[in-house]
């Protein structure tokens, strides 16, 4: 997946523990990739839920019914949840192979250029 997001020019600026920062290429718009386990995902900001169903439709691309909650994805805002202070979340996609991970980052780059 790092291999696939370095080929499209995202540009990373850090990884803390599970979580590793991106910006779209040529955009000031931070992602994080999440990797729980052996699954990675890709975790995009809560304000484009508007564009879940659109992004689900890629081929190979799978929405989490659920917000993806992590402490470190700090560009995203809080929610409170279990903790008083909140935890920063997002919408968390998975994938099915490397053409699916570069048409949602195409997609992606279509909805910010708007």
């Amino acid at each position: 997946m790092m291999a696939v997001l370095s080929e499209l020019e995202c540009r990373t600026n850090f990884t803390l523990k599970k979580v590793t920062e991106y910006m779209l290429p040529k955009l000031k718009e931070p992602f994080y990739l999440y990797v729980d386990g052996k699954q990675a995902q890709l975790v995009i900001r809560p304000a484009y839920e508007v564009f879940k169903a659109d992004l689900a439709a890629l081929e190979g691309v799978h929405a989490k019914e659920q917000y993806c909650h992590y402490s470190e994805m700090t560009r995203f805002p809080k929610r409170v949840q279990k903790s008083v202070n909140g935890i920063h979340y997002g919408l968390a996609f998975s994938f099915d192979n490397v053409d699916s991970v570069k048409g949602f980052i195409a997609k992606l780059l279509i909805i910010n250029q708007g």
